[in-house]
C-alpha cells in the first residue's frame, strides 16, 4: 500500500510522503488564497469555501485566519459559523452538521502521532475521522481530538480539550472534557 492508502484505511502512515505533503501543500495555497479576500466580501468567501471544501452547505462562513490539512475532507452542513483563527487539520474526514457555531481559536485535529520516539522519529501519523452533529455550539480554545464523535444538541466550553465521545443534549467542559450537565433541546418536542 502506498502511504496515502495507508492514511486512507486508518493505519499508520508516514506524514512526510510526497502524496501525502502534496494534498498540505495545496491546503496551504487555498487557506492562504481564502484568506486574502476582503474580510466583508462575504459572497466571494462563500464562493471559495464552496471551492476549497469537500462539501459546504447554505449560510457557511468561517473567519480570518483559517487554515486546514487537506480542505477537501471537510464537510460543513447549513447555517455555519466558524470563529477567527479556525484550524481543522483534516488529513482524515471531519463532518460538522448544521445549525454549528465554532468559537475562535479552535483547532479539530484528525491526525495524531505514536507514542513511541522512534515511531515519531520515522515521521509516523494515524489519522481518525472527527463527526459533529447538529445545533453544537463550540466555545473559544477548544481542542477536539482525532476520532471523536459529538452528538446533537450539544456545547463544548471554552477552553475544554475533547478526548472522548460527546453523547446527544450535553453541556462538557474542562481538562479532559467531562460532562457537567444535560441541556434541554426546545426544538425536538
Amino acid at each position: 500500500m502506498t502511504e496515502l492508502e495507508k492514511l486512507r484505511a486508518g493505519l499508520e502512515y508516514c506524514y512526510d510522503d510526497p502524496e501525502v505533503e502534496a494534498l498540505k501543500e495545496r491546503a496551504i495555497v487555498r487557506c492562504k488564497e481564502y484568506n486574502a479576500i476582503d474580510d466583508t466580501d462575504y459572497s466571494a468567501q462563500y464562493d471559495y469555501l464552496k471551492f476549497m471544501l469537500g462539501s459546504c452547505g447554505e449560510k457557511v462562513w468561517i473567519a480570518k485566519t483559517f487554515n486546514c490539512d487537506n480542505g477537501k475532507n471537510i464537510h460543513i452542513g447549513n447555517n455555519f459559523t466558524g470563529n477567527y483563527n479556525l484550524t481543522i487539520l483534516d488529513i482524515r474526514e471531519v463532518y460538522i452538521g448544521d445549525n454549528v457555531m465554532i468559537g475562535p481559536n479552535t483547532l479539530i485535529t484528525t491526525v495524531g502521532h505514536p507514542l513511541t520516539p522512534m515511531a515519531r522519529r520515522q515521521h509516523m501519523a494515524i489519522a481518525k475521522p472527527v463527526h459533529i452533529g447538529n445545533d453544537v455550539w463550540i466555545g473559544g480554545n477548544v481542542t477536539i481530538l482525532p476520532g471523536i464523535t459529538i452528538g446533537n444538541n450539544v456545547i463544548i466550553a471554552a477552553g475544554a480539550v475533547v478526548t472522548k465521545d460527546i453523547a446527544d443534549n450535553t453541556l462538557v467542559g474542562g481538562v479532559p472534557a467531562r460532562p457537567i450537565k444535560s441541556i434541554e433541546n426546545d426544538i425536538e418536542q
